[in-house]
């Protein structure tokens, strides 16, 4: 039976397509042996053990930008981190490793070139991380990209695997599950308002300021202000507007929403434009500009617009959003436009890529 260790951690953009990816090998070859390689930095401690797989843990070597006096320690801890990677390879007997980038991955990728694993490098993001550039230098073939255009060695673009419940989901026929679920009037338009799974405090600000407005507007809002985040909103009319944490349910979000504010981390890009889901992007301002790219292709298409951090205001949300919810012919155009720009078939195409390399190794 195949034995497949997947590295990656930190943020969702690494563990979502990691557990995406794993539910897929399992779907093909119930036989495969599945373990994860992470951090204890990161989100996979929580997520990947709640999906089912085994997690091992090694420790983490942050990687500074810039020349700082932590750069002297990187050595030394590679080094260690190195050999807990060759350690877990060595004894889960791996047949390939597949890295999705963070901070787990570079010392994975070296452990594994050590052992002569081979290797499957994916990249979740337009403009490549560290670790998938270190990587992509050394790898002839097995270099996979969420987005076309990015800018890697060998880089075939397959696309960003996500969850089965979002790339199988028909919105229309979820429709009115979604709005009673989440207790939405089934004849008002709905705005859905999300930051990513920490939230964000821009967003948050901006909408919470114009709360009455949007009411009065005959707009309901569900609005995701992230666990760690307090929001209290005014019910100023008959409208709902709900404030969640979390949301576990984001199928039926996606479902009942005619429009979404949100980030454009490429987990959202794909699962957003993927459902059809009109939307206006709002980057990270910090970064390398990934945020913005990632959502490029689906805005160059008509799917979605772009507005900078900055700009998202209570004036800005009175003046733009009620006026594009009630437009109906604008919001059905963005649907179709965002539909088949980015793939959504990412799971299984991968899935099966790194079997071939399993299968071609042996």
């Amino acid at each position: 039976m195949p034995s497949i260790v997947l590295a990656g951690g930190g943020t969702a953009g690494h563990t979502s397509p990691l557990i995406a990816t794993a539910d897929a090998l399992r779907r093909i070859d119930p036989t495969v042996e599945i373990l994860a390689l992470g951090t204890e930095r990161g989100l996979e401690t929580r997520v990947v053990p709640e999906a089912g797989y085994r997690l091992e843990l090694i420790p983490p070597v942050p990687l500074p930008r810039k020349p700082t006096p932590a750069l002297f320690a990187v050595p030394g801890k590679m080094l260690n981190s190195v050999s807990a990677a060759r350690k877990v390879l060595d004894e889960a007997k791996a047949d390939v490793l597949v890295g999705f980038g963070g901070y787990v991955s570079t010392p994975a990728y070296v452990a594994a070139w050590r052992r002569k694993t081979p290797i499957v490098v994916h990249e979740g993001n337009a403009v490549p991380g560290i670790a998938n550039k270190f990587a992509a230098r050394y790898c002839t073939e097995n270099v996979i990209t969420s987005f076309p255009g990015t800018d890697l060695p060998h880089a075939q673009y397959v696309g960003l695997p996500i969850r089965r419940a979002i790339s199988t989901m028909d919105r229309a026929a979820q429709r009115a599950e979604a709005q009673a679920f989440f207790g939405l009037d089934p004849a008002a338009p709905t705005l859905f308002v999300t930051g990513g799974s920490q939230g964000a405090q821009q967003l948050n600000n901006a909408f919470a300021g114009a709360a009455a407005d949007l009411q009065a507007a005959g707009v309901q809002v569900l609005h995701a202000i992230g666990p760690k985040n307090t929001l209290e909103v005014a019910q100023t009319g008959p409208l709902p507007y709900r404030v969640l944490s979390y949301v576990d349910r984001m199928d039926l979000a996606y479902a009942a929403a005619d429009l979404v504010v949100c980030r454009s981390g490429s987990n959202t890009v794909t699962e957003v434009s993927g459902v059809g889901l009109p939307a206006i992007y709002v980057p990270l301002p910090h970064g390398n500009g990934e945020q913005r790219l990632n959502a490029k292709p689906v805005v160059d298409a008509g799917g979605g617009l772009i507005v900078d951090n900055a700009d998202v205001t209570p004036d800005w949300v009175r003046a733009t959003v009620p006026r594009l919810l009630h437009d109906r012919a604008r919001l059905t155009a963005m649907s179709a436009a965002a539909q088949g720009v980015i793939r959504t078939d990412a799971d299984d195409r991968l899935a099966q890529i790194v079997l071939d390399v399993v299968r071609s190794a042996s």
